[in-house]
């Protein structure tokens, strides 16, 4: 009789930990938890004029980036700090500036330009994915100074803030208001 009960919970022992294993997997796959202890710096340096005009071209030197809006970063899931610059090139192109970020670093972050308003505290963790908004592509580090090339097809008069957007669970780590300049 031990032995037929023996029998009949060795499937079962198989089973859940076939369960719990496939469980761990996914949970260390969603969350990510090893982003907590790890910092991610990037120090790009800010877009510069061309260093060497060509002899042929006309004696006036490209104009310097110009500052067309900027803004501070404020803390929303996670504690976040830094400055944004949306910056217009000499080329007419246009770049957002990242300086002084210190942010917890996360699962899928992603830098947003967004129409939404930034509203401080637990309500304005989740408004950004409600409107319009483009991606920039991914955080390249959760500390640091860092460049996003905005695409020429993106209308920068229907963009008002910048979010540090985790698409894993949508919610806002911080964000800014782009004031113009």
């Amino acid at each position: 009789m031990v032995r037929e009960q023996g029998r009949r919970r060795r499937p079962l022992l198989i089973g859940g930990a076939a369960v719990a294993t496939a469980g761990l997997a996914f949970g260390l796959y969603w969350f990510e938890p090893w982003k907590l202890w790890v910092e991610e710096s990037v120090n790009e340096a800010a877009p510069s004029v061309s260093a060497a005009p060509n002899p042929g071209a006309s004696a006036n030197p490209p104009a310097a980036p110009r500052t067309v809006a900027e803004g501070s970063l404020i803390s929303h899931e996670h504690a976040t700090t830094g400055t944004v610059k949306l910056l217009r090139l000499a080329d007419g192109s246009h770049v957002l500036r990242v300086e002084d970020l210190d942010t917890s670093n996360g699962p899928a972050l992603r830098v947003w330009l967004t129409d939404a308003p930034v509203i401080e505290g637990v309500d304005g963790w989740r408004v950004f994915d409600d409107g319009k908004h483009v991606s920039l592509g991914a955080l390249k580090g959760n500390k640091g100074d860092q460049n996003y090339p905005v695409p020429a097809d993106v209308n920068l008069a229907d963009y008002t803030s910048l979010a540090i957007w985790c698409d894993r669970f949508d919610v806002s780590f911080g964000a800014a208001t782009l004031k113009p300049v």
